[in-house]
């Protein structure tokens, strides 16, 4: 005699509808970090410092976070469990920070400005106020086609040369403060799209634009 129960699961398929785990890992932070050799490091359970030829610089680290330096040339930066969403962000986040800085500390970051337009031009002068505002004493006196000069004050921690009347290179050990000031310069000149004038970043570049006839 057949049970009834026991046909019940002949030629059925069983369907789990719970998701497989899965380890999730981060493509930025998983990435190996090179280590110039003129480079140091000091860590604690909340920062690590980088020492290099051009100054030093400390970060803090999430308690998650862990780094493998027991390779001199390659740092590896790994989270507790890359399940939990916070430690997958903050995971490339440190690393793209440790990067940077390391880049930083051994050779710096750069950023050329071009002056396109007729008749700009810009000059380095000494700023009259000097440093009483914690600023170098030094100021980028810029011709935009105002009425009046542009005049910008340079910050400590930035380094700018005027080699060409139409040319400003700024250097700075932090990627991001340089990009602050680079974007505080161009402020005062946009590149437009209609006759392409304006302070350009590098080689950038503006799809002109028509203007439309009535």
């Amino acid at each position: 005699m057949i049970i009834r129960s026991q046909l019940a699961g002949v030629g059925r398929r069983v369907f789990n509808a719970a998701p497989s785990a899965q380890l999730h890992l981060s493509h930025i932070g998983s990435n190996p970090i090179p280590i110039p050799e003129t480079v140091k490091f000091e860590t604690t359970t909340t920062s690590i410092s980088i020492l290099g030829p051009l100054g030093k610089t400390t970060l803090p680290l999430y308690p998650f976070v862990n780094i493998d330096l027991s390779d001199p040339k390659l740092m590896l930066v790994t989270v507790q469990d890359a399940e939990i969403q916070q430690q997958r962000r903050m995971w490339g986040t440190t690393r793209t920070l440790i990067s940077n800085a390391i880049t930083g500390m051994s050779e710096g970051f750069s950023i050329p400005l071009f002056l396109v337009g007729v008749g700009y031009r810009v000059a380095m002068e000494e700023d009259p106020r000097g440093t009483a505002d914690g600023n170098t004493g030094r100021r980028l006196n810029m011709k935009l086609g105002y009425s009046h000069p542009v005049l910008v004050p340079i910050p400590p921690h930035i380094k700018a040369e005027v080699p060409l009347p139409t040319k400003i290179t700024l250097f700075c050990t932090d990627k991001h403060q340089l990009g602050l000031f680079a974007a505080k310069v161009q402020g005062y000149r946009k590149p437009e799209p209609y006759k392409g004038k304006g302070i350009f970043r590098g080689n950038e570049t503006v799809k002109i634009k028509s203007v439309k006839k009535k």
